[in-house]
């Protein structure tokens, strides 16, 4: 608003309205705004479905509702974004799971974060290329209809990676972010069906040693481009880039953690921890309008409908909305000839699926430990680590209030916990149940990666 600071004879009238247009600005402001350290915010985003919760919660209000001025900005990559929330350019992002523990620890760029919200739980594809499916269909076991029986574990895969190894070819395969979960993601599903994916060593930061495959860095909108190129064998990344791969016909979704380790976080919220110890009303602000947007989001096909049409902006994921559509509409496609229902393929806030649990966490460091970025720690320091970095008290102090405000109910709050979440052998491709208060025991269970 702007009112001239020159008063001409019989401008009192004038002085009245700018004074009325003043006085209606500052009512008409969200009443929360006035108590927030920090009103004009930026986070940053990586264009994947899973960035839903951000831009739902700018575009339908409810960061506007909060008080909140919200830029969201896409970035080039998983390193680019994290060094910007640790360098202030970010003030929190969309994040990889893993990403915050590991920075923490110290294994990245050193820096204390925290994760006051889970945006996502499953939602991490495998595809291979159309080479390497033809020969995996072979062995695969199928219904009645002709269609494969799925899971589709990557024991079907291992001839072919040892074809590769004994004509001394690598088989090189795609993630997204050293401590994110799609490397981790992709080595429990090929270490389930017996290819070893490789460790990480003091001296090979690459993660090949010992390795029947190659699992490398690339940006979530170039998997497609890579896999068509034959540049590798196979991707593991999140929407819309497997039902572009299938669509395209330039390769074939295999599985998802859906099916390979169930109910667990993928992407959070996160922040570091200076910023939030800064600015703890503007983080409560943050988390409330994320709960708003998660659960729009989970309340019907006709909201997710909606949502497939807004990220589909060039400045959101850019992709056709009937690309982003199908996944959000229920349906995934493993080769256009086999669409199949797949609600839970991306979770955003039913069931509690936005609640940090530190079992989630500890899963994410055993994997950590598994492939040897950590040397051996004792039980404590993954339970530690994971109430340091997980922080279930700020999702509940937000959500508590919003239930107040009757916009969430007492169903959508978790009963009284402790944090912990047992995840049952079903959950998990290898049927190896998990309880998050024994990591080393469970790490001694897997025929293949570091055990103590």
């Amino acid at each position: 608003m702007h009112c001239s600071k020159k008063i001409k004879r019989g401008a009192a009238s004038g002085l009245i309205v700018c004074a009325a247009v003043f006085l209606s600005a500052l009512f008409s402001r969200p009443a929360r705004a006035a108590d927030l350290e920090k009103e004009e915010i930026t986070l940053g985003f990586i264009k994947l479905t899973d960035c839903a919760p951000l831009v739902i919660a700018k575009e339908k209000g409810f960061f506007e509702d909060e008080g909140l001025s919200v830029t969201l900005q896409a970035q080039a990559n998983w390193k680019i974004l994290m060094d910007r929330v640790i360098d202030g350019q970010l003030d929190g992002s969309h994040m990889l799971a893993a990403a915050p523990l590991g920075h923490t620890d110290g294994l990245l760029t050193q820096a204390n974060m925290i994760v006051p919200y889970v945006m996502s739980e499953n939602g991490a594809g495998i595809s291979v290329s159309n080479e390497i499916w033809e020969k995996m269909k072979a062995t695969i076991p199928l219904q009645e209809d002709g269609k494969p029986v799925h899971p589709i574990g990557a024991e079907h895969m291992k001839p072919i990676v040892d074809e590769f190894k004994n004509e001394g070819k690598p088989f090189k395969l795609a993630m997204t972010y050293p401590v994110g979960t799609h490397n981790y993601s992709f080595r429990y599903w090929l270490a389930a069906g017996g290819i070893h994916p490789g460790f990480y060593t003091p001296t090979d930061t690459n993660g090949f040693t010992d390795g029947d495959v190659q699992l490398s860095v690339t940006p979530p909108p170039q998997m497609p481009a890579v896999l068509e190129s034959r540049t590798v064998q196979g991707v593991c990344v999140n929407e819309p880039w497997h039902t572009q791969i299938s669509t395209r016909g330039i390769g074939y979704p295999v599985t998802s953690s859906l099916y390979t380790h169930k109910g667990l976080p993928d992407k959070v919220f996160g922040v570091t921890q200076a910023w939030a110890e800064k600015n703890p009303k503007t983080l409560k602000a943050v988390v409330r309008a994320l709960m708003r947007a998660g659960q729009w989001l989970d309340e019907s096909k006709k909201n997710r409908r909606e949502a497939s049409i807004i990220l589909a902006n060039p400045q959101y994921v850019g992709a056709d909305p009937q690309i982003i559509a199908r996944m959000l509409m229920g349906k995934w496609g493993y080769g256009e000839e086999d669409l199949r229902d797949e609600p839970d393929w991306d979770v955003f806030f039913r069931g509690h699926s936005s609640y940090p649990y530190y079992s989630g966490a500890v899963w994410w460091l055993t994997q950590v430990r598994r492939w040897g970025q950590i040397e051996a720690k004792p039980d404590e320091w993954y339970i530690d680590l994971a109430k340091k970095v997980y922080r279930p008290d700020l999702w509940r102090e937000a959500a508590g209030e919003l239930v107040k405000e009757g916009k969430l109910t007492g169903a959508d709050i978790p009963a009284e916990t402790d944090g912990f979440k047992p995840l049952p052998a079903e959950n998990f491709i290898d049927h190896i149940p998990f309880d998050g208060k024994q990591p080393n025991a469970y790490l001694k269970k897997f025929a293949i990666g570091k055990k103590d």
